[in-house]
């Protein structure tokens, strides 16, 4: 009788080891499935190169100059393995992705100008890399890789300028639409993380009472000849720079506050890559656009790119004191 009962003991034992074993392979299969190459592994990011991260969900296009341009919310990739995200907003910015490269091109073509150039190419409804990874990503390790290449990205890209020159621009593209009362504002609008109230300021408020340290362009305010508000509406700033190569802008001369109407003031991106508190040395604006005159085909790409290569050609030289062409 202990016999048999030894024996059952020994089977229960080899049975569980068994098993135990079967897992042990399965979890290691598992591991082995969402195992990604280390980031930065595709490195160093050679001029005139094209990388693209796992699943060609990320491109980087490495630059010459001391521009970033980024695209998080373009991209049409909707790839199976990776589950639309259930929260957060997931309308794609119609034609930023061609409008972004447009922009490259016609700098690089015209000018000799290569910007840093990091696109999103997954749709929104996959990934949004103009959040915090939580929202981002929302647990799919596939989408959290591809936000971890697309900031490792612009990472490399900073730290590229940083070695070239002692200042830089990251420019943070986007699309708006309709507003919640039914028009269309046609006015590029300017994110510098400052709210609507803040640029409802005066300009004798906004230089002497405003953390200018709050601004994501802290880094270019420190360097700039210009008074504050000169820089966010006078005649050299972003906006009034686009208004006279017939882009109506928000803020500049014209339109120098949204005075209480819906305004995206800057997002994610344009806190954690630009100069706010930190006071480094590469500062960042939002591009926020309308779709009419600017994102709809290629003929107002171009004719965009060109009146934006011209606007960072003196924007860069009155206020960093940086001449992109020589």
């Amino acid at each position: 009788m202990n016999y048999i009962k030894h024996l059952f003991i020994i089977i229960i034992l080899i049975s569980a080891c068994e098993k135990k074993s079967v897992e042990e392979e399965s979890s290691q299969e598992e591991i082995i499935l969402v195992s990604f190459p280390e980031l930065g592994s595709d490195g160093p990011y050679e001029l005139n190169k094209v990388y693209n991260g796992v699943g060609n969900y990320t491109t980087y296009y490495p630059g010459n100059s001391p521009i970033i341009l980024s695209a998080p919310h373009g991209g049409d990739l909707t790839p199976d393995d990776i589950p639309n995200r259930t929260w957060g907003t997931t309308v794609t910015d119609t034609n930023t992705k061609q409008l972004t490269l447009a922009i490259m091109n016609f700098l690089d073509s015209n000018y000799n100008i290569k910007p840093h150039v990091i696109i999103n190419n997954l749709k929104r409804t996959k990934l949004d890399a103009n959040r915090d990874k939580a929202e981002a990503a929302q647990g799919d390790i596939s989408a959290e890789r591809a936000y971890d290449e697309y900031h490792y990205y612009i990472s490399k890209a900073k730290e590229k300028i940083l070695t070239q020159y002692n200042d830089g621009l990251f420019l943070d593209i986007h699309g708006h639409g309709q507003n919640p009362d039914g028009f269309y504002d046609l006015r590029t609008w300017l994110g510098y993380l400052l709210s609507s109230s803040e640029l409802d300021q005066s300009d004798e408020e906004l230089d002497t009472e405003f953390d200018i340290s709050e601004s994501s362009i802290y880094g270019l305010v420190n360097k700039s000849p210009e008074k504050f508000s000169e820089i966010l509406r006078g005649t050299n700033s972003f906006g009034n720079l686009l208004e006279e190569r017939g882009y109506q802008s928000l803020p500049s001369i014209v339109s120098p506050s949204p005075e209480g109407m819906r305004y995206f003031s800057g997002g994610y991106n344009t806190y954690v890559h630009g100069s706010a508190e930190t006071g480094g040395s590469i500062s960042s604006i939002q591009l926020e656009m309308p779709a009419p005159s600017i994102r709809q085909n290629a003929t107002q790409w171009n004719d965009f790119s060109h009146a934006l290569s011209e606007v960072l050609i003196i924007y860069f030289k009155v206020h960093l004191n940086i001449d992109l062409i020589n």
